[in-house]
This record gives C-alpha cells, sequence and structure tokens, in this order.
C-alpha cells in the first residue's frame, strides 16, 4: 500500500464526522429557531401570554436540539439529515411568519 493511498480512508472518515457536526448543529440551530418562533407565533395567537410562550418555546427546543442532535448522528442518510433540519426550519420560519403576519 502507497503512503499516499493510506491517508484516504482517514481523511474521509475525518470529512464525514465534521459533516456530521455541522449537520448536528447547525441544521438542529435552524430547525429549533424555525421551532421558536412558530410556536411563541401560534400560542400568542391562541391567547398564551407573550413571555409565557416564549419561556416554554425555549424549554422546548433545549429538549428538541438534544434529540435532534442525537439524531443527526444516528440517521443513515446526511443528505436526510440536511433536509430535514434546514428544509424544516425554513418552512416552521415561513409559517411563523405567515401567524406573525395575520396577528398585525
Amino acid at each position: 500500500m502507497s503512503p499516499q493511498k493510506s491517508w484516504r480512508p482517514h481523511a474521509i472518515a475525518r470529512l464525514h464526522i465534521v459533516a456530521r457536526i455541522a449537520a448536528a448543529m447547525l441544521g438542529g440551530y435552524a430547525f429549533c429557531w424555525g421551532f421558536v418562533a412558530l410556536f411563541i407565533a401560534s400560542m400568542f395567537a391562541a391567547g398564551m401570554p407573550f413571555h409565557d410562550a416564549e419561556s416554554l418555546s425555549y424549554m422546548l427546543a433545549f429538549l428538541l436540539f438534544l434529540g435532534l442532535f442525537l439524531w443527526a448522528f444516528a440517521a443513515r442518510s446526511l443528505a436526510r439529515v440536511w433536509g430535514v433540519l434546514a428544509g424544516g426550519g425554513a418552512l416552521m420560519t415561513a409559517a411563523a411568519w405567515l401567524v406573525q403576519r395575520a396577528l398585525l
């Protein structure tokens, strides 16, 4: 085995781990951002006081982020992880924007 080929499997494995960490951190953050925005807007529209909705959404988002972080490493497909986290975050953010526009 040549010295050039021996580092490639390790580099690919490291790159995959870095990609999973990035998906877990950035995608999880985007998903939780969308969740918090949608939850606060929905609960406020339903009659809950704003600060109560805000506090509850942050507590739930903490648990959600932990679950999403773990799932990002357990899922088979990295593309699916990015699709669910980034796509779900974008959809929830758009839905929250629509709810907020309806309230104003």
